[in-house]
């Protein structure tokens, strides 16, 4: 149950040499009707490219001290945010309190008949 479920390996068929190459490097046409012997060069099998290395980034002082107060500007603004919210449940439960102690000052008067 909590082993990974690990899919099965690709099993496509990998695809086969082709018998016929696409010829290039015909200088004629193929219905010439010259008496000399066609050069044909067989096409080049497709190297894969090598991987592209990404330059390393470079910190300037200038950059770095963008850097740094972009982050302390977000500090700032995410605390704000979270302060504020405390704050608004704060005042919620003391005004929720205040009108719970109105109410049950009001109902003990109503019961002693005042």
């Amino acid at each position: 149950m909590f082993t990974p479920k690990i899919p099965p390996p690709d099993t496509a068929p990998t695809p086969a040499t082709s018998l016929v190459q696409p010829l290039t490097g015909i200088t004629h046409t193929p219905a010439c009707t010259c008496h000399h012997s066609h050069s044909v060069a067989p096409a080049q099998a497709s190297v894969p490219a090598a991987p592209v290395s990404r330059p390393a980034v470079h910190l300037t002082p200038g950059s770095l001290l963008g850097a740094a107060a972009g982050g302390t500007a977000m500090v700032l603004i995410i605390g704000t945010v979270l302060v504020s919210m405390l704050l608004a449940t704060a005042i919620t439960a003391v005004s929720v309190a205040l009108c719970a102690v109105v109410l049950r000052s009001l109902l003990n008067d109503k019961n002693k008949g005042r």
